[in-house]
Order: structure tokens, then sequence, then C-alpha cells
């Protein structure tokens, strides 16, 4: 069982499942995740967090995206990440349970693996005829991250929906 509770997964799920397609696509798109789609997942917790989970969880989860907007901050001004993945990763971590991090770490190590294959694969074949204009074909040095990202939180969340 997972720390965050099935019925609080399947009321996010749908939301967070939305959210993360429309990141990755924007990323890979134009290599940026707009602020707005960042905004909308922090809200979805925001608002229907106090509907499904205990006030005291509820508030410990709103430090989380406290503590790593400040983390990821830190590190987009030390040039390791861009200022789009560190918002995404401050909207999504009141979603994980503190219980949860190992899970989620091997979550994003094997979507950052799987999603780098999978592009780079498919930008040196026919399939990227397919998005001709997508930025992340042209950039040799930068991964468009945010398609990893949202894809773990999703399959975290879904894993907690199921379990």
């Amino acid at each position: 069982m997972l720390g965050l509770d099935p019925v609080a997964a399947r009321l996010f799920l749908p939301f967070v499942l939305l959210i993360g397609l429309y990141v990755s696509w924007t990323d890979l798109k134009g290599m940026r995740i707009p602020n707005a789609s960042v905004v909308t997942l922090a809200l979805v917790f925001v608002v229907l967090g106090p509907f499904v989970l205990p006030f005291e969880i509820y508030g410990w989860r709103l430090v989380h995206l406290v503590v790593v907007l400040v983390l990821g901050f830190a590190l987009t001004v030390a040039g390791v990440m861009g200022a789009g993945d560190a918002k995404f990763l401050a909207a999504a971590a009141p979603y994980v349970a503190l219980v949860d991090l190992r899970l989620m770490f091997m979550l994003l190590a094997a979507t950052m693996l799987a999603a780098f294959a999978t592009h780079r694969a498919a930008k040196h074949t026919a399939l990227r005829r397919l998005a001709p204009d997508w930025e992340s074909w042209e950039r040799s040095r930068d991964f468009p991250m945010g398609t990893a990202l949202s894809t773990a939180l999703t399959l975290y969340v879904a894993l907690a929906a199921f379990s």
C-alpha cells in the first residue's frame, strides 16, 4: 500500500493525467513547461486535497511544495535544471507521500531513461516527420524533461489509485 490514499489518488488521477499529457506535449514541441499548467497542477491539489486528505497530511503536503520550490529555484540558479522543470516538480510534490519517495525516485529514473531513449530514437527515424516542427528535435544538449516528470507523477498516482 502506498502513502497516497487510493480514494485521493482516484480523484487526482484524471487531472494529473490530462495536465501531464499537456506538459509533455508543450515540452516536446517548444522546450517549455507553461506556467499555467504548473499552477493548474498545484491548484488541483490545493482545491481537492482538503476533501480527500486529513487536514494534517494536507498541510504537510503543502510544505512539500514550498520546500521543493526553494530547492528547485536553487538548482535552476546553479544551472542544473530548467525553471519549468523546477516549477513542475514543486507543483507535483504535494501529491507524493514522503514514505513513497524511494518509489518516486525509481519511477523518475525509469521514466527518464525511457523518455530519453524514445525521444532520441524518434528523433533519428521517420517518426520525426509526424511532428517536424518540434523544438526538442533541434536541441542536442537539452532534453524535454517535462515528459519524464509528468509520466512519473502520473504513474505514481495511478499506482496509488489502483493499489
